[in-house]
């Protein structure tokens, strides 16, 4: 059985072990940058990567009491994200004081007398008391490679619906490991401990003689960054277009709990789905305190293989405390069925 997960990703480039510079993929990693911001002298720090890590270190850090700036190779943040659903974090981290740099390709980190002082890109110099790498991670698949096992997407391990390997009597589960997309229906790598353990569940029933199946994931994630919640699931625009796939979208705002009730917040959805038959692709949400659990209800839909129109008439749960009397997903099911 083959549980190895996966290694940060850490570019090969000056100064990347100076003293100030911290990784962020382990319980470690985390004390370690803890104990520096409390030792004092720290009030500059730089978030290297858009992506779900860099933008909960950009809150951890902000929350801190630190300037905080970010820097992404990426023309905007959270890759995973369409660009005009990736600007409302944009904005979100603005609103927050966050100095973004995006289009900026990390070339090295400067030090000053034993300790970080600035990171450069390849247009500027961010003066940096600290610095944490938020690239990413890759799977950890070395021994395995070198074991003969074959390799599959992102060079996670290629396994069957039981978790099995190319080779008779090995498994494999978890983040170094890849699934099956719902939606795209191709291979895919999900680095999530949820993913991980589903994996897991079922190599196991398999190893002890039973018979389990892992049909696969939708690509189904959540964050947040201080009071907005993002959230994503199934296929972005580009993913659509590059499976070929004619597809429409429709993008509403509205409120989170019924309009007349205090506070009731507001959400960002937007539907994708395929133009000839209305089958459901997508969704992307970002709103205030509510917003991201109700990708829940679209990752099922993708699981289930609704259309939009099936699911507008979807029977969720309505209270003032909780929803309107048309929940935001079924407004936004409403106006993308008009595409179609």
């Amino acid at each position: 059985m083959i549980a190895t997960g996966t290694v940060p990703i850490r570019p090969p480039v000056l100064g990347i072990d100076s003293e100030g510079v911290f990784g962020a993929s382990s319980l470690d990693d985390g004390s370690r940058l803890a104990q520096a911001i409390d030792r004092g002298g720290i009030e500059k720090a730089v978030v290297v990567g858009g992506g779900y890590i860099g933008v909960e270190m950009a809150e951890a850090l902000v929350r801190r009491g630190l300037k905080v700036s970010m820097v992404d190779m990426l023309p905007q943040v959270m890759a995973t994200l369409d660009p005009d659903m990736a600007a409302l974090v944009v904005d979100a981290l603005k609103r927050a004081g966050v100095e973004l740099y995006l289009e900026e390709k990390l070339e090295g980190f400067e030090e000053a007398k034993g300790r970080l002082a600035a990171v450069k890109t390849d247009k500027r110099l961010l003066a940096a008391d600290l610095a944490v790498l938020g690239l990413g991670v890759r799977p950890n698949t070395s021994l395995a490679e070198e074991a003969g096992i074959a390799l599959g997407i992102s060079k996670a391990i290629e396994v069957d619906d039981h978790q099995k390997t190319c080779e008779e009597g090995v498994w494999a589960a978890g983040d170094c490991a890849q699934s099956f997309h719902l939606v795209s229906k191709k291979p895919t790598w999900v680095a999530l401990g949820s993913v991980a353990n589903k994996h897991g569940r079922v190599a196991g029933i398999n190893i002890g003689g039973g018979d389990a199946v892992f049909p696969g994931v939708v690509g189904t994630a959540v964050t947040r960054f201080m009071d907005t919640e993002i959230a994503r699931t199934g296929l972005q625009e580009c993913e659509a277009e590059k499976l070929g796939v004619d597809c429409v979208s429709r993008t509403i705002t509205d409120h989170i709990l019924a309009g007349y009730y205090p506070d009731p917040g507001k959400i960002t959805i937007k539907l994708l789905a395929e133009k000839a038959t209305g089958r459901l692709l997508g969704s992307q949400i970002v709103g205030t305190r509510g917003s991201a659990r109700r990708i829940d209800i679209v990752a099922t839909a993708l699981h289930a293989g609704l259309s939009v129109e099936d699911m507008i008439n979807l029977d969720l749960g309505y209270a003032p405390p909780f929803s309107s009397t048309w929940d935001p997903i079924h407004i936004a099911a409403r106006q993308t069925l008009k595409l179609i």
